[in-house]
Formats: structure tokens, C-alpha cells, sequence
């Protein structure tokens, strides 16, 4: 059975910015934007710059990320970023 929300890591060299549940994810990669939603395929996608995008229960959180990649295995998201700040 599907878990009923991603669960998502959001992780630079120097902290870890975001986890917790989420319904969707978008993330820049390398050559375009990447749309995550629960039952997504298994994914691993090397990351641009720009707007990284969780949508939780409790709202958008925005981060601002350069480098690094995207995994996506069983309704699990992990993004290990080069860069990342809090914010759009």
C-alpha cells in the first residue's frame, strides 16, 4: 500500500533545511523543472539552479538551490543540495 505523503529531505553541506511530509515536490534539474507526486516512478535527477517547491499540509515551503541531486525511491524524496537557502 502507498504511504499517504512523500516524505522529503531537503539537505546542503551545512544544515538540513526541510523534512518532513509532503503531497508534492518540484525541483529544478538540470535541464528543466522535475514534478514529484506520491507513486512517482524511482528517480534520480542531477539538479540546476533555481526554486525548489514543497507543498505540505501546512503550506509552501520555498528554497533556493544550486547543485546537488534528486533521489526519489518508494514515496521517499531526498535532495541533497551544493547550495540551498530558505526562501524563493
Amino acid at each position: 500500500m502507498k504511504a499517504p505523503h512523500l516524505r522529503v529531505s531537503v539537505v546542503s553541506p551545512e544544515s538540513t533545511l526541510y523534512e518532513g511530509e509532503a503531497d508534492m515536490v518540484v525541483a529544478p534539474a538540470w535541464d528543466g523543472e522535475v514534478g514529484v507526486l506520491r507513486g512517482h516512478a524511482p528517480l534520480l535527477a542531477l539538479l540546476g539552479e533555481g526554486s525548489l517547491r514543497v507543498r505540505a499540509a501546512d503550506g509552501e515551503h520555498r528554497f533556493r538551490i544550486a547543485g546537488g541531486f534528486l533521489q526519489v525511491a518508494n514515496d521517499v524524496v531526498t535532495v541533497l543540495s551544493e547550495h540551498a537557502t530558505a526562501g524563493p
